[in-house]
């Protein structure tokens, strides 16, 4: 009887672990019903609140799984990884339902370190999820990143240098063994020097690279997307808001024409009246086409 009193205790206690895990986690009632949550992971050996991560898998994975690495933005320097999830539901909702394994990353502030602290971060949280591949089901040979607005320029600069592998890009003795077969951006800055508030040294993008774009356009070139365009970079879908007053939908527009030019195959949606980000961007519409760039490249 002991023995019995102590198995159903044991299960009681599992279960209230697992009902605290999915409280604490504020989008995870957003995802299909039973995705596998496994929150907080620390990425980077270290107790910094910025150095985790958040794995939803989909409900009864068969095989190895592609990866969908979400980036959240905030001008890189606010929001966490729950962010863009919210008005994104359907979205990352479809992509669960999919079959696709989504990990939303945090990423240290602009406030706590300067660029490329933050390119860094997600260098490292992807070569993480790559390093531990096995342990969570993914297949190291299908990785996409997605992004928006800070996000979509850390992810358009994720996908577009990988292949450059630039050291200062990653944590000393961190794998670069991982690609992306695909990148979809939202609405990020593509070219920094070009942002409407780049003379502005308080702007955003000043604090990220520790001066404004144009005082320092060097530093402005090492942090811009474009910079590391080649034809050997991953297909691209990006997608921007026709009345975004934060990021001109020109930065998307340019990020597009110079893949074009490079032979980079990639797609461009103005969404007509969108803002800079928000749920015009979660209608049916956008989601379908999100979902068969992913499955076209990932499947």
């Amino acid at each position: 009887m002991k023995l019995i009193r102590l198995f159903f205790l044991v299960l009681a206690l599992q279960a209230s672990q697992i009902a605290f895990t999915q409280s604490s986690n504020p989008v995870i009632s957003l995802f299909p019903k039973g995705t596998i949550l496994h929150p907080n992971i620390p990425y980077n050996n270290d107790t910094l609140a910025k150095h985790l991560l958040d794995i939803y898998l989909p409900p009864k994975i068969k095989g190895k799984v592609p990866l969908i690495v979400f980036i959240h933005g905030g001008g890189w320097l606010v929001n966490d990884k729950y962010a863009d999830i919210d008005y994104m539901k359907n979205t990352v909702a479809e992509i669960v339902k999919s079959g696709f394994a989504l990990a939303s990353i945090d990423y240290r502030f602009a406030t706590q370190a300067t660029f490329p602290a933050q390119i860094q971060d997600c260098n490292r949280a992807v070569s993480f999820l790559y390093d531990h591949a096995e342990k969570y089901g993914f297949d190291k040979e299908r990785f996409a990143v997605m992004g928006f607005s800070a996000g979509g320029h850390l992810a358009s600069l994720q996908g577009l240098s990988n292949n450059n592998k630039i050291e200062d890009f990653f944590v000393p003795n961190s794998s670069q063994n991982f690609s992306f077969k695909a990148v979809v951006d939202f609405y990020g800055p593509s070219e920094l020097t070009s942002l409407k508030s780049s003379e502005d040294p308080k702007a955003p993008e000043a604090i990220l690279l520790g001066a404004s774009p144009i005082a320092r356009p060097d530093l402005a070139k090492i942090g811009s997307p474009v910079t590391y365009i080649d034809k050997n970079d991953p297909p691209f879908l990006i997608i921007h808001g026709e009345k975004d007053d934060v990021v001109w939908n020109r930065q998307s527009k340019l990020l597009s024409g110079w893949l074009t030019a490079a032979g980079v195959e990639n797609e461009l949606i103005i969404v007509s009246g969108a803002p800079h980000f928000g749920e015009m961007f979660d209608v049916d519409t956008i989601r379908t086409k999100v979902i068969a760039f992913l499955k076209k490249h990932l499947n």
